[in-house]
């Protein structure tokens, strides 16, 4: 007898091609059955879908500004001040150019956030520590301490792409990434490079170098992302996507 696979939990909403009694038409009532909010039960926050987060708020997050997408119940949305995060900070992203803007939202009810239809996912640190392309964080819990840090070597090279949010200590911290990110381990004795418009993340126990493929610049020519990578030793994790967002950019020169 052929092994049949286990049945889905019930609380797994099934895909669309599931429930299409009519040949993919659907009726309103079954069209909104189909694509209903579900209680997972999964805590602060849930996957309501691979590309929407819901927060179950109860208290205070940070959100990217403008990530926002739809709210149930009373919820309070303030722009982060000048000086929300003290001078230190302010002068940071003075000097990087970091473009992270929140948004604090303060309440009881249920948060929707998605960020140009990017997959999310959803970390638990537990007193640990990761690095995060600015751009790719959706929303946090205060818990986490924060600070905006910036790539060791190379420098002068660059115009941009060097700086990046270090989250430290325990709480739940949701990014995002175009299509499905992987993550390559780093071992010791084992170097990892990557290409740093699509590195998304990597763990807080390592400090990558900036890396200069001078054979690949001569191949390519200056413009090249492929000619300058992000270097990682020692042991660890880096989340990379499979597509380049351009915020790195070599300087050009006269």
């Amino acid at each position: 007898m052929q092994n049949l696979p286990p049945p889905l939990p019930s609380t797994i909403l099934p895909p669309p091609d599931a429930v299409q009694p009519s040949a993919g038409r659907y009726s309103l009532a079954e069209f909104v059955r189909a694509r209903a909010q579900r209680d997972r039960g999964h805590g602060l926050f849930e996957l309501e879908n691979e590309r929407l987060l819901e927060v179950n708020l109860n208290g205070q997050m940070w959100t990217k500004t403008g990530s926002m997408v739809a709210y149930l119940g009373a919820i309070k949305f303030t722009r982060e001040g000048i000086l929300e995060h003290g001078i230190g900070k302010l002068l940071k992203r003075a000097v990087s150019g970091e473009g992270t803007q929140l948004t604090k939202a303060e309440g009881r009810g249920k948060l929707y956030l998605a960020d140009e239809a990017k997959k999310i996912s959803i970390l638990k640190l537990q007193n640990e520590s990761i690095f995060v392309n600015g751009n790719d964080v959706l929303a946090f819990e205060p818990s986490l301490k924060w600070d905006i840090t910036m790539m060791r070597g190379g420098a002068s090279m660059l115009a941009g792409g060097l700086f990046n949010v270090r989250f430290e200590g325990s709480g739940m911290l949701a990014i995002t990434t175009h299509y499905d990110p992987l993550a390559l381990e780093v071992k010791p004795g084992q170097t990892v490079f990557t290409d740093p418009n699509a590195t998304v993340a990597w763990s807080g126990t390592l400090q990558p170098q900036i890396h200069t493929d001078v054979s690949l610049k001569t191949f390519f020519g200056r413009g090249s992302g492929e000619s300058i990578q992000l270097r990682f030793d020692g042991s660890g994790f880096v989340l990379i996507q499979p597509k380049e967002e351009v915020y790195f950019q070599q300087q050009t020169g006269g």
